[in-house]
């Protein structure tokens, strides 16, 4: 089985990501980050707005339209609000970057096989499959950049095939920016750099800057034209927004230097291994390829001081990091893999005794774990809860039996089939912790509007969730401590909790409002006042 998989890398890493992310791609519920994008290809679709963005009619000039405009071509093809399909794209680059992750790892002379199982801890690594829910801008501006240089490695390292190698990644970097501006410049190519002038150093460079020369000013096409064409078409909203994006960068969400130091554990399940590849004195006398090991150490490293000079700092912004750290732990399992079994040394073995024994008792664990958390709700998730534990307790043995027999190659792989079989056995019981009762769709505004033939407006800005479930604009008509009142003599009017009696008190001498639901979108037994409204039907006295 092993032989098969490792003969067809390629369709083994597609097989993995439809089967860990693409057939269950509906269940998880859709988060702040995803709503902005799908909002925002629903209006490209509904009004056109191809170009200059919008979201709930409001100019959205914070993220490049790239990612959003295959979001909007994937909605034409499967439904403007199908979930799978809006989705589709964003897990398709994760199989994106996880393709050229093999390829990169060849051409750092690592085996086939090697490759393939660096392919396989990328696309496996938390904050990569979770960033696809979470910010799914993300993994495209650092797939289109590992892409972009892919081939900026090959324009360094070669000499034939220049002036492709330079075009062909200014085009893959220009993707990068038109996805996420500057961001994945300075997060994964820059260290990138610092790290190739370190270890490989700039061999013939002069010879190449023409060459050079061509990738910038392909990469800076691409990705800029869109900037200067909103700047030139919407100067006043664009530099307004730019203001408020450039701002964060030193005011919002600040953390201190160290805030990113942990980073090794937003691998998931390979955070020991993770670890592990990091000890550079221990490893460095271990791999077969110093250089590519030091080139993969010194990007890994780099890439996390540079962002730690950031002040803004969110745990999703380390998901670049993982993509030099997958390389980086590919050492330390290949050395595992090739010399565990006849190490007699307690250091090489203690951490995998402990880091696979521990997933082990995970696995073997969850059957047993599962009916107390599915409590009274187990009878409806019974064939899931079956496959789940079925596959899971024979994953748990046999990483054990395969551990006794000092077998790291078997472990490993049964490691990847772990994680997979969770995402597609075990993935549709998380619906049981999104359940709450007082749950209650806006979405179902649309027959209260047409029953009464009144529209709707709020006061203050929906959030993204609200305004991605309503399908549809709603105004906000209350802005800078101001409440415009819209022209009609019956309206509906969504009102948050903390703002309730102000806008009512301010209201009641003109007009009758009817207190007629209360829309709720938190899941289980979050309740975050930002997913509350409660709607009034507003009519003059």
């Amino acid at each position: 089985m092993i032989k098969t998989i490792e003969k067809y890398p390629l369709a083994t890493i597609c097989i993995v990501i439809v089967l860990m992310l693409i057939v269950n791609l509906n269940i998880p519920a859709v988060t702040i980050m995803e709503a902005r994008n799908f909002i925002t290809a629903r209006e490209m679709i509904n009004d056109n707005n191809w170009l200059l963005t919008t979201m709930n009619g409001e100019p959205r000039y914070q993220k490049p339209p790239l990612p959003t405009w295959f979001t909007a071509i994937s909605g034409i093809i499967f439904g403007a609000n199908n979930l799978i399909g809006l989705r589709l794209p964003a897990a398709l680059m994760v199989l994106f970057l996880g393709v050229f992750i093999y390829y990169f790892s060849l051409k750092l002379q690592l085996t086939k096989r090697h490759s393939f199982r660096n392919s396989l801890i990328i696309i496996t690594s938390f904050y990569v499959f979770a960033i696809i829910n979470e910010a799914p801008w993300d993994i495209f501006a650092h797939g289109f950049m590992i892409a972009g240089l892919y081939y900026l490695f090959l324009f360094f390292k070669e000499n034939t095939s220049v002036w492709k190698n330079a075009l062909i990644s200014g085009i893959f970097i220009g993707f990068s920016i038109m996805s996420k501006g500057p961001v994945s410049l300075f997060a994964v190519l820059l260290p990138f750099v610092i790290s190739y002038s370190i270890v490989y150093k700039f061999k013939d460079f002069k010879t190449k800057i023409g060459h050079l020369i061509i990738l910038f000013i392909a990469s800076i096409i691409i990705g800029g034209w869109w900037f200067i064409y909103v700047r030139l078409q919407d100067p006043e909203a664009f530099l307004a927004i730019a203001t408020k994006e450039t701002g964060n960068w030193s005011s919002y969400n600040v953390k201190p230097f160290y805030y990113y130091w942990s980073f090794f554990t937003q691998s998931g399940l390979w955070t020991i291994p993770a670890f592990i590849g990091l000890l550079y004195p221990y490893l460095i006398k271990r791999v077969d390829n110093k250089k590519a090991y030091q080139f993969s150490f010194f990007w890994t490293i780099s890439a996390v001081i540079l962002l730690s000079l950031i002040p803004e700092k969110k745990a999703r912004y380390l998901m670049p990091v993982l993509i030099p750290l997958a390389f980086n732990t590919g050492f330390y399992i290949q050395y595992l893999i090739k010399h565990f079994n006849n190490s007699k040394s307690k250091i090489d073995k203690i951490p995998a005794y402990f880091n696979f024994g521990l997933i082990a008792l995970i696995a073997i664990s969850i059957p047993f774990v599962l009916p107390f958390v599915l409590g009274d709700n187990f009878k409806e998730y019974i064939i899931s809860y079956t496959l789940t534990s079925i596959s899971t307790l024979t994953i748990g043995v046999l990483i054990i039996l395969f551990l006794i027999k000092k077998d790291i190659k078997k472990v490993f792989y049964l490691t990847v089939t772990f994680i997979m079989v969770l995402f597609l056995f075990g993935l549709p019981i998380a619906e049981n912790f999104t359940k709450n009762e007082a749950y209650n769709s806006i979405n179902k505004l649309h027959k209260i509007e047409l029953k009464n033939n009144i529209s709707t407006y709020s006061v203050g800005s929906l959030t993204p969730e609200l305004i991605w479930d309503y399908n549809g604009i709603i105004k906000d008509i209350y802005k800078n401590n101001t409440l415009v009142l819209p022209s009609e003599n019956n309206f509906g009017l969504l009102v948050m909790n903390e703002n309730n009696e102000e806008i009512i008190s301010k209201l009641n001498n003109k007009y009758n409002l009817k207190l007629t639901e209360t829309y709720n979108l938190n899941s289980g037994s979050k309740s975050k006042e930002r997913l509350i409204r409660k709607f009034y039907i507003v009519s003059k006295k």
